[in-house]
């Protein structure tokens, strides 16, 4: 199900490149969307999230129907309160926050009233998406993980509609996508309701502060808002640099941002989707051994994908970049610059990924201090590689300047996930099985002899420019299946079988 929303997204952004390019305007508009969507992650699939399932895990395991009902309700009615609240003051500082957020756009006064303008459009869309957060969370908690997975087909399909209408029909293209993003974020929250409705578990929302589990719910969250945010919170560093630098640069990073999401939402959000519950549900029967056991799938499970990922995104970025976007208004050049921050963020994919699987290692537990304490330490590692490396490079109006960007935020991701994993070993939550001692030699070899043959079928990325569409989608297509059974028969070759990813019992080393 995440991978049909997925492909949808690439078509959505495919659409996007076509009718808008990389120009101001869209510098504009990517920026605009990226506020409520990093503050319905850092709040709402984040946070509240991460709080919520745990202790939703709790009450169902511990307490009654009515009870576990009850809690809903209030956590329902006081996150709506919360929301409406924060989505008043974010249209009334519209102003204060793209200051915030891209304070390279205050130099020119037409992109900066643009902007303004979208965002007061497009901010309430936190309030509905938070709470179709909520609802997701809800569902995948019992085991309801299609329609969640589902539900962001609505937002690439109603801004797909919106980007024609836009362009076919309006002076200002980007506003109609705007009223897109606002639009999209009803329908996706009235898709859920429902399907909770048939499960018995619509909740009557009620506030109140006093709530024992609104209560802990909230105070969970609190240092979770960081913790499980740090990796927006890099890439939005990114995007507030990036707008110092020449027109098109926060595009760029848009798109190559978009391509590493791909496999970092299939399997990366996908695995933390199913595992968050799953080890919410052994912490609270007290069930050590199987938590470690769904640790450890999960982590073996995520190399395994990981590798080749990089490898193929690393090796066909600019063939995937051209293929997807470069028609239109997207130009060979807009194409050969969003490469660059393409192979770099690539680089911190198999770290992305990594995090989503440990991270839930410490909130099922609902230690939420010891992530915020690594993630401190990684926003500061960027923020120092950027003041160091990076500032000087804008300073100067370097060339390809927004790779290092990208980079630095794939290098604050390395070190975060390293730092939560050995957090987990220092707390003895975790420890390797047996099995890692084959997948790594098999993972890797199989990982070489894929990489060495992207590389060696692959053209110049001239000619991919020179191609007609149609032959770009069929020379990539089969460049990547080629490679997936290239890995997969050399996986197979060396012993590892289908049933050897399925969680089960396995030898601790």
């Amino acid at each position: 199900m995440t991978l049909l929303s997925r492909v949808l997204g690439f078509v959505r952004d495919m659409v996007f490149a076509r009718l808008f390019g990389a120009s101001g305007a869209t510098d504009a508009f990517f920026v605009v969307f990226k506020i409520p969507n990093f503050l319905r992650r850092l709040f709402a699939e984040g946070a509240f999230s991460q709080a919520f399932v745990p202790l939703l895990a709790e009450y169902r395991e511990k307490h009654t129907r009515e009870e576990m009902q009850d809690y809903l309700a209030h956590v329902a009615g006081t996150l709506g309160a919360v929301l409406l609240l924060i989505t008043t003051l974010g249209v009334a500082a519209a102003p204060l926050l793209l200051f915030l957020f891209a304070p390279g756009f205050h130099g020119n006064a037409a992109q900066f009233a643009l902007a303004e303008e979208m965002l007061r459009i497009t901010f309430p869309y936190i309030f509905f998406i938070s709470l179709t957060a909520f609802a997701s969370s809800l569902l995948n908690s019992f085991g309801k993980f299609a329609i969640p997975a589902l539900t962001p087909i609505w937002l690439n399909i109603v801004l797909i509609a919106a980007a024609f209408l836009g362009a076919n029909y309006a002076d200002e293209p980007m506003l109609v996508l705007s009223w897109g993003v606002f639009v999209a974020g009803i329908v996706q929250l009235g898709f859920q309701l429902p399907w909770i409705w048939r499960m018995g578990l619509l909740p009557r929302p009620r506030f109140s502060w006093h709530h024992e589990g609104v209560q802990r719910t909230f105070k969970l969250m609190l240092p979770a808002i960081f913790g499980s945010s740090v990796t927006q919170i890099n890439l939005l560093l990114d995007t507030v640099l990036a707008s110092f630098l020449i027109a098109g640069s926060v595009s760029w990073l848009y798109y190559s941002d978009r391509l590493v999401e791909f496999p970092l939402g299939m399997f990366g959000v996908a695995l933390a989707t199913v595992i968050l519950p799953k080890l919410s549900r052994e912490h609270s029967r007290a069930a050590g051994a199987d938590f470690q056991h769904t640790l450890d799938w999960g982590l073996r499970l995520t190399v395994l994908l990981a590798l080749p990922a990089t490898v193929g995104l690393v090796v066909l970025a600019g063939p995937m970049l051209a293929t997807l976007f470069e028609y239109g208004k997207f130009t060979p050049d807009d194409t050969s610059m969003a490469r660059l921050s393409l192979v770099a963020y690539s680089l911190g994919l198999p770290a992305f990924l990594l995090i989503k699987v440990l991270a839930p290692g410490f909130y099922a537990r609902q230690d939420m201090v010891t992530p915020v304490k690594i993630g401190v330490k990684a926003v500061l590692s960027n923020i120092g590689f950027k003041a160091v490396v990076v500032l000087p490079m804008v300073v100067l109006a370097i060339p390809g300047t927004h790779a290092a960007l990208a980079a630095s935020t794939a290098l604050a991701a390395v070190l975060n996930a390293w730092w939560l994993y050995r957090g987990l070993r220092a707390k003895a939550v975790y420890r390797p099985s047996q099995a890692w001692r084959r997948l790594w030699w098999q993972a890797g070899l199989a990982t070489l002899l894929m990489g060495g043959l992207l590389f060696w079928l692959s053209p110049a990325q001239a000619a991919w420019s020179a191609m007609s569409g149609g032959w770009r989608a069929l020379w990539l297509a089969g460049l990547v299946l080629g490679a997936l059974a290239v890995y997969g028969a050399v996986l197979l070759a060396t012993g590892l079988r289908p049933r050897d990813l399925k969680r089960e019992e396995v030898t601790w080393s």
